[in-house]
């Protein structure tokens, strides 16, 4: 869960989630939406791509990227748990090792 949000916590990997929900991009597509350079945009997506929050695929010379939205999902509601737990008085260990 802390790679997820470490992930969300920049406002360039949101825009880029953002742009992803509408459908699959290339790099070049990507980068195109912002002002920052080529190396950058890569940098914020290998950090989504570490976090699982976007999936990439290879196609000749260029790469394109889809929104892995069941992992933003599935952290979410691990998080939303967590807090229900705390507020009812409920422990569950396996939440907090997510």
């Amino acid at each position: 869960m802390t790679t997820v949000f470490k992930a969300l916590s920049d406002d360039t990997r949101r825009q880029i989630l953002k742009l992803l929900a509408n459908g699959d991009m290339t790099a070049k597509e990507i980068s195109e939406n912002f002002s920052i350079s080529k190396p950058a945009i890569s940098k914020h997506l290998d950090i989504l791509k570490g976090a699982r929050l976007v999936t990439s695929e290879r196609t000749g010379m260029s790469v394109t990227y889809s929104l892995n939205a069941s992992v933003l999902q599935t952290t979410l509601g691990a998080f939303l748990d967590f807090f229900d737990n705390k507020a009812t008085g409920k422990e569950d260990s396996e939440n907090e090792n997510i």
